[in-house]
């Protein structure tokens, strides 16, 4: 870090405290060169994941999509509003764990499947149903029999 006033490269930390959002920290230096004081401040650098979607646009990594979209399928159902941050946070730090810049719809979706169908397979059924679009009874039928057979 440069000292505003002398240009030095060397300074020492003073004070250091959160800021009100708690995703900032502020600290005070003092120049070792002019000993003079300065504020600066250190922020988590976040960088954007796309999500590319079926039809190949790409748009903004959203939790809150993703949130709406389980709620929607645990609707009436006995799945505690913690359980579905817990999940949606889950989620969140796999994508933005993956050092990836783009991740499909599908990868997304098969996450959220994973995690319903081991919290509520109704949920479950019911996210896959609109997320897997399934045409017809028949289709339905398969996957309902790949979850019996699996238990």
């Amino acid at each position: 870090m440069k000292c505003l006033y002398c240009s030095c490269t060397e300074s020492k930390v003073v004070d250091s405290r959160s800021s009100d959002d708690a995703r900032t920290i502020r600290r005070r230096r003092e120049c070792v060169g002019c000993g003079r004081r300065f504020t600066t401040y250190e922020t988590i650098e976040v960088t954007p994941v796309l999500v590319v979607k079926n039809n190949g646009t790409r748009q903004a990594f959203n939790a809150e999509k993703i949130r709406n979209g389980i709620i929607k399928s645990c609707e009436k159902r006995p799945v505690p509003m913690a359980t579905i941050d817990d999940i949606v946070a889950d989620i969140s730090k796999q994508v933005y764990n993956s050092m990836e810049s783009e991740i499909t719809s599908k990868q997304i979706g098969e996450m959220v499947m994973d995690r319903l169908k081991k919290t509520d397979e109704v949920a479950y059924v019911r996210y896959a149903s609109v997320y897997r679009s399934f045409k017809d009874i028949s289709s339905f039928m398969a996957e309902l029999q790949s979850m019996m057979g699996n238990k």
